[in-house]
């Protein structure tokens, strides 16, 4: 793939990205989604600039706000919305919702409810490449508040002392829920925290997809030389709230908002590709209307989808005390 057709592949992901979250929120709304829901508005770039970067047999881990990373790993969006509906052509057959997106024939292990929880997942994942001395590599996706997990230092420490093939990629999006970032850490940046482990550690513009690809490029070719692993960190913004039954993104400082969205990931690579004549103004509108007839078919494959049948989850389940809620 030439670096023409990769640009134009990161910019269809991150409309496809957006215009899904935008459609999740729509139906979330209505009622029909099944859950809670944690949006990934802001972010597209993170996700795309790294899992452009990764091979169909490597893996990634995820967290509650995962929706980006199946997508830019090559999710099935009819799959992952009706999982949403909690329907049974989900990604889980309707039975995990919006955090439990799993796909293991493109290498999703998982989104998880547990902060931080995706992290020895990831480093176990990792030892298993090298113990079948394979040169997958594993990318764990975590927020800044998951960086003050015990969890996260366990697993960096194994990660470098055995030298694994994992990337560790903190999204901070400036706030864990509710807290800002500069009120749980104690040094302003989490990769600096690299170094207590003699790994590389690096900054990056969240909001730029081409710096993120960049660095993930460096990260996992030291990982497939089996040079360890690495510590990424992507500064960027959540657009919404922790998830749709908070508004905490009400109470931001004046002006916060507004600030990140003129740094918008989506439409400043746009502007970029414009502007050096990599794109025409009639691609762009074809890539915008082929993402929302993709997310349209996807909402008609997920409506469609049966609602999954109690009793066959009790046979399939015997001995349980079985409550269906719906």
């Amino acid at each position: 793939m030439t670096m023409h057709e990769d640009a134009l592949l990161m910019l269809e992901l991150m409309h496809t990205i957006r215009c899904f979250e935008e459609k999740a929120k729509e139906l979330y709304r209505q009622g029909l989604v099944v859950g809670a829901l944690h949006l990934y508005l802001g972010e597209e770039a993170v996700a795309v600039g790294v899992c452009t970067a990764l091979r169909r047999d490597d893996y990634i881990t995820s967290t509650h706000r995962g929706h980006g990373h199946c997508i830019a790993k090559g999710g099935d969006l009819g799959k992952m919305l009706a999982e949403l509906l909690g329907r049974e052509g989900g990604y889980s057959r309707g039975r995990g919702g919006s955090m439990h997106l799993f796909a293991p024939k493109i290498g999703l292990l998982g989104g998880n409810g547990i902060v931080g929880a995706g992290i020895p997942i990831a480093t176990g994942a990792a030892y298993a490449a090298k113990y079948r001395g394979t040169d997958q590599v594993v990318v764990c996706f975590f927020g800044d508040g998951a960086a003050n997990q015990g969890t996260f230092h366990e697993s960096a420490n194994m990660a470098a002392l055995w030298r694994l093939p994992l990337i560790l990629l903190c999204e901070n999006n400036q706030y864990a829920a509710t807290t800002r970032v500069s009120e749980s850490l104690c040094v302003p940046d989490v990769a600096v925290r690299a170094a207590a482990y003699g790994m590389p550690g690096e900054v990056v513009d969240g909001n730029d997809v081409l710096a993120v690809r960049a660095a993930a490029d460096r990260a996992i070719a030291r990982a497939r030389a089996g040079e360890g692993p690495s510590l990424i960190e992507c500064k960027t913004f959540r657009y919404e709230g922790h998830c749709m039954v908070l508004h905490d993104h009400r109470v931001r400082p004046p002006g916060e908002e507004q600030a990140w969205r003129e740094r918008d990931p989506v439409t400043c690579f746009e502007k970029r590709l414009l502007e050096a004549n990599r794109l025409s103004a009639a691609t762009l509108e074809q890539i915008r209307q082929a993402a929302r007839d993709r997310v349209a078919a996807a909402e008609t494959f997920a409506r469609n989808s049966p609602y999954p049948d109690p009793e066959a989850f009790k046979a399939e389940h015997p001995g349980g005390n079985w409550q269906c809620v719906r």
